[in-house]
């Protein structure tokens, strides 16, 4: 019989410390000596899509269980039983409210946190804590991290970004209370350091130039304490164990790649503001924090994740999918087919890469099922129609099956005016923090058990 090791075991060696996902070795063990089957821990996530989609490619036309992906979901095709597709759900936070000009920057602002940002370009800025911040205040304490703050372009704390809105609102949707934003990591290398090393940044700095100084992995550290655990394992967990540190030294050596490509002189990266050290390419800059994320729900580190793909008014181009403009210039479409098509085509991109982290999450076996079953990752904008700013009849999908309290497969359409936050309510219960309600929520989001 193998030993039993605690939830808490971690491989330790030369200043590494490598979380590890669950065992069976972890399972408390029955009366009979069988391992008792251990409730998985409920993770959730939320991805946010700058500058409205083009709503009728995104939408459903039928609702219930028989309705068929529209263009833009396409990519979602293998996961159509694991998600569900809401329609009707309001951001009242993101309106006007009599402070005119500024929709992007509201939308961000009040996407995780249903508020309405005070309008200011100074230092007085006021919004309001995120769902992510209050669940994480109230369960943060069970993991290494209460939770991450990620995304692909820099978070700013300043300057005018929108029609007076400070830059604050647009480019942060994690707010740890109503004036402190929660700046975003977008350095792939500095989020895998902060899940393989040490907490403190001067030891981390440290053993980060140890390993490259003599081109070692974090795996060569931990070598020895992996060795050791291996061997006292039984052959299904052998098995685990080898599939997560295999996927570990893969997202390690992508780093490595992206590093090296990244010292070349023939820089043809797009006219958007770069920090040295973050992917040029933005497939693999998004995909290697997707690897992150899973890593981070896998060995249990964070149940809590938010993610931006741009800053709200993001200008980006889209190479990949032909589109030389930039997002937000086309995003003002005045119905122009050819600027919809074009809108169609970046939101598709989007939801093929989140396609990959549902993959992603769907290959990692836990307690039995995978670990997407234990999830709740949202995916959408706090805009309807780019074009029109509006904020009801949002695009949002919800994958996951939220640890089995949640009945996927199927469009739900909710009244006209239902606020997106009794959604965030419905998810923080689920992750079993006590919260009867969320800034403008009326209750929890109907009909998700089915």
């Amino acid at each position: 019989m193998q030993r039993r090791i605690s939830r808490r075991t971690v491989l330790r060696g030369m200043g590494a410390l490598m979380a590890l996902p669950m065992l069976e070795a972890m399972q408390p063990q029955s009366v009979f000596g069988a391992a008792a089957a251990d409730k998985p821990a409920v993770r959730m996530a939320f991805l946010a899509i700058p500058n409205g989609v083009n709503v009728e490619a995104f939408t459903p036309t039928k609702e219930g269980t028989d309705w068929e992906l529209p263009t833009t979901l396409q990519p979602l095709e293998k996961f159509r039983q694991d998600i569900n597709v809401f329609s009707g759900l309001t951001l009242n936070g993101g309106r006007a409210l009599g402070d005119g000009a500024g929709d992007h920057a509201r939308s961000a602002a009040s996407f995780l946190t249903g508020a309405h940002p005070v309008k200011t370009a100074g230092a007085d800025i006021k919004n309001g804590q995120s769902i992510d911040q209050a669940t994480a205040e109230r369960i943060g304490h069970l993991t290494r991290f209460a939770s991450l703050e990620l995304g692909i372009e820099r978070s700013a704390q300043a300057g005018n970004c929108d029609s007076g809105y400070s830059c604050a609102y647009s480019s942060n949707i994690a707010w740890r209370n109503e004036t402190s934003p929660l700046a975003k990591e977008i350095d792939p290398r500095s989020v895998f350091d902060r899940l393989f090393g040490v907490e403190e940044r001067v030891e981390m700095a440290k053993n980060r130039a140890k390993r490259d100084k003599y081109k070692k992995s974090v795996l060569d550290f931990v070598l020895e304490d992996a060795k050791s655990l291996h061997n006292s394992l039984g052959i299904s967990d052998q098995r685990k164990l080898d599939e997560y540190l295999y996927a570990v030294r893969e997202v390690e050596q992508r780093l490595v790649r992206v590093e090296k490509l990244g010292t070349s002189k023939d820089d043809e990266s797009p006219n958007y503001p770069r920090p040295a050290g973050v992917p040029r390419d933005f497939g693999e800059h998004v995909r290697l924090m997707f690897d992150l994320m899973v890593l981070a729900f896998q060995t249990d580190q964070t149940r809590i994740i938010s993610f931006m793909y741009a800053n709200e008014g993001s200008n980006r181009s889209y190479a990949p999918v032909e589109v030389t403009e930039g997002h937000h210039e086309l995003s003002h479409h005045g119905r122009n087919q050819e600027k919809l098509d074009k809108i169609a085509r970046i939101d598709k991109y989007h939801i093929t890469e989140f396609a990959y982290l549902l993959e992603k999450l769907a290959s990692v076996q836990e307690n039995g099922g995978r670990l997407l079953d234990n999830c709740m990752v949202m995916i959408g904008s706090g805009l309807g129609d780019g074009d029109r700013h509006n904020h009801d009849n949002l695009p949002i999908v919800l994958a996951g099956r939220g640890g089995g309290t949640i009945a996927t497969g199927r469009h739900i359409k909710y009244p006209q005016e239902t606020p997106l936050t009794n959604l965030y309510v419905s998810m923080a219960q689920r992750l079993g923090a006590e919260m009867e309600s969320f800034s403008d929520s009326n209750g929890t989001l109907p009909g998700l058990e089915g």
